[in-house]
């Protein structure tokens, strides 16, 4: 219950919160960004803004708290001891103000709220329609079951690291925190939404609850606020509807590809039905980089594009009060001649001059007119830093594109300044050494790094949507045409930087972008229904259709390969898993093979050397501790293994089935069992698990 609990902390909290730093949100679901009015419930704007906000503070206030409690047994227990009361304190404080019309806490915006209580029917089968599909993705793919936990086939991987961090904290105290599978070192890696769902799970969710609950919460935040972002982008109800089916079906050539290349004679059907596995046309396709199976394996990403959304919001307006004081310089610029030809040639001299000056030169152009918007909105993204980092730089890509013909750009500076900041300070306290880095790599991970070849592996990738944002791109407005530009900086960087050793990471990137230019896309195919011609009806059909049937049918997929015959079964209450949480914690380092997900990473162990593209794609040195590894796990001497236990504050060593047939080195078994004391063991012959205990030598130093 106390686990239910701080999630509606969460949103009590983050709502006194938005009080104060964000008074007018409210009034944001009243009208487009062309100040015409709009249909909008603005509880779902506020809902969404109030768990994101709320979120951010009690994670980061019950972790810093942790932290310096550090030294204790349950570093957990005194941080919710005293962050959920002084949580609880500020919600009460603001709900009895707002309930007595006092203060700041009762502003114009509540009459918004009177008005509008209710959802429309469109946003009720919206809000439905979100749900129900969150709740699909991620019960299907994480669930438990009587005592046993089941990972689904298509996430299994991601959730090895993931529930690692998650139990490093609910099961031990990972304070200061290391990596779970590259454990004793910094952290490179955004781990707070594991953090977060750890804290829940201490707190009494079951694991499943801890995850999927704010998982859910996440996913049906981003699409909300990406539906209000589409609706005051474009002022179209159906605009936002299409942006978030856009959303969840990518546009993509590949089913069409596939089907293609099927086999003369082979039914449609059939080959669909029997398939199950991630259609692919480009590199890593098939990982499933691109569909709704990213929300299922990294669980953070709808959380920070939820944030990203949301600061978006709070910012564009700047961007359409430029375009809207430049248009307005036409009106006022006086006539320079008699002659036709001559006077229009100055006229539109005069009034490229006169836009120039009052978009760069003039003091709105510049001031900051609203300091508490831009502070508070950098507070809030560089919170999200750890919680994900790829969220934080595609949000500050496309403000920095859309300040560059906004009013009162400072603002956008500020904000940035601020969010820079925070995320300096975040990453020199986690990690040692440089963050990132910045280097030049053109083509992401298309075959043929060159500019057609980008071309072309975009062109396989997206299927038709890079058309049909052309086409709109052509009938847009300047300030359409701003966004659309500002929109697509996330894809260039993706095709043109590197931060880390594995470029796929920036497939987050290119999804952002992608996102967010689906409003433009969902605009024109809305443009096309509002005709009312049935030619151009149909092409709205035909245009949705290949917009999305790839994206459902990888769905489909997702559904089918998440089914529990197929799934990664582990055993809560495996006595191994309990020994572990029962005879370590954090600090103690687990020498073993390199493993991926298993009762070991259940049980919270923090493993030297985990399966190492985790750790290697996130900067870490595998190699160096591979040759490690090999040499303690072939050391021919208890003394000689000793050494290296030490020098790599080792304090558990396991032996099991894969040490003993592992290609990587030859296990010498008979040296660990003579140097240390076993302290526990299950299995019988090759199928043994033992645990040696370094602090317990068998042998004379």
């Amino acid at each position: 219950m106390i686990g239910f609990f701080y999630l509606v902390l969460c949103f009590t909290t983050g709502a006194a919160i938005c009080s104060l730093a964000f008074p007018g949100l409210v009034n944001s679901a009243k009208t487009d960004y062309n100040k015409a009015a709009i249909s909008f419930c603005p509880y779902l704007l506020l809902l969404p803004a109030w768990y994101l906000v709320g979120t951010l503070a009690l994670t980061w206030g019950t972790y810093l708290t942790a932290m310096a409690f550090a030294r204790a047994k349950e570093p957990l227990f005194w941080a919710n001891l005293m962050i959920l009361p002084i949580a609880g304190i500020v919600s009460a404080v603001y709900l009895w103000y707002k309930k007595a019309g006092k203060g700041r806490l009762n502003t114009v915006s509540d009459v918004s709220l009177k008005q509008r209580k209710t959802l429309s029917k469109t946003e009720q089968c919206l809000l439905v329609s979100i749900t129900v599909l969150a709740f699909l993705l991620m019960w299907a793919t994480f669930f438990v079951k009587g005592n046993k936990l089941y990972i689904g086939l298509s996430v299994f991987s991601d959730f090895s690291p993931h529930i690692g961090m998650i139990r490093s904290f609910s099961y031990g105290n990972n304070f200061p925190t290391s990596y779970s599978h590259y454990a004793g070192e910094d952290i490179k890696y955004h781990f707070m939404f594991q953090f977060m769902v750890a804290n829940l799970e201490y707190l009494g969710l079951r694991l499943d609850y801890a995850f999927n609950l704010p998982s859910m919460l996440s996913f049906i935040s981003a699409f909300l606020l990406l539906y209000l972002l589409a609706l005051k982008i474009t002022g179209r109800v159906g605009a936002g509807c299409l942006a978030c089916l856009f959303f969840s079906f990518r546009s993509s050539k590949t089913l069409f590809t596939y089907l293609a290349k099927l086999p003369p004679g082979t039914g449609i059907i059939q080959a669909l039905t029997e398939n199950t596995a991630f259609l692919s046309d480009t590199p890593k396709e098939d990982w499933g980089l691109w569909n709704l199976n990213v929300y299922c394996n990294q669980r953070h990403l709808a959380f920070g594009l939820a944030v990203m959304f949301l600061v978006i919001l709070l910012l564009l307006p700047r961007v359409y009060e430029m375009h809207a004081a430049i248009g307005l310089q036409r009106s006022s610029v006086p006539e320079a001649s008699e002659d036709g030809a001559t006077k229009n040639t100055s006229s539109a001299l005069t009034l490229s001059i006169g836009r120039v000056k009052r978009a760069f030169f003039t003091k709105e152009a510049w001031s900051i007119a609203d300091y508490r918007t831009p502070i508070a909105a950098g507070i809030l993204l560089g919170s999200l830093s750890f919680f994900h980092g790829a969220a934080v730089i595609g949000c500050l890509l496309v403000l920095f594109a859309a300040a560059l013909l906004a009013e009162h750009r400072l603002e956008f500076a500020l904000l940035a300044a601020i969010t820079i900041g925070m995320a300096y300070l975040q990453t020199n306290f986690f990690m040692e050494g440089s963050a990132v880095g910045f280097d030049f790599l053109f083509g992401f991970i298309a075959e043929n790094g060159t500019l057609f070849g980008a071309a072309s592996y975009l062109e396989r990738l997206l299927g038709i949507l890079p058309f049909v944002l052309f086409a709109d791109f052509c009938i847009q407005r300047s300030a359409g045409r701003h966004l659309m530009l500002a929109f697509t900086l996330p894809l260039i960087f993706a095709f043109t930087v590197s931060m880390t050793v594995d470029v796929t990471v920036n497939h987050k990137y290119v999804m952002m972008s992608c996102i967010l230019l689906g409003i433009f896309a969902a605009d024109l195919v809305l443009r096309l229904f509002k005709r009312r011609d049935t030619l151009a009806s149909l092409a709205g059909v035909i245009l949705t259709l290949m917009l999305t049937l790839t994206g459902i049918y990888d769905f489909i997929t997702v559904m089918k390969k998440n089914i529990p015959s197929s799934a990664i079964v582990l055993d809560l209450d495996d006595p191994l898993t309990q020994w572990i949480n029962e005879n370590s914690n954090s600090q103690d380092i687990f020498l073993t093979s390199n493993y991926a997900i298993n009762q070991v990473v259940l049980g919270g162990a923090m493993l030297y050397q985990g399966w190492q593209y985790y750790a290697w794609s996130a900067g870490y040195d595998t190699s160096y501790r591979d040759e490690q590894v090999r040499q303690m796990y072939e050391a021919d001497t208890p003394q000689e293994l000793d050494a290296l236990v030490h020098e790599n504050y080792i304090r558990f060593i396991i032996v099991d089935w894969d040490n003993r047939n592992s290609t990587d080195y030859q296990l010498k078994e008979e040296n660990i069992r003579s140097a240390y004391q076993r302290v526990y063991q299950e299995g019988e012959g090759e199928r043994e698990l033992s645990i040696y205990d370094t602090h317990l030598p068998l042998f004379t130093k």
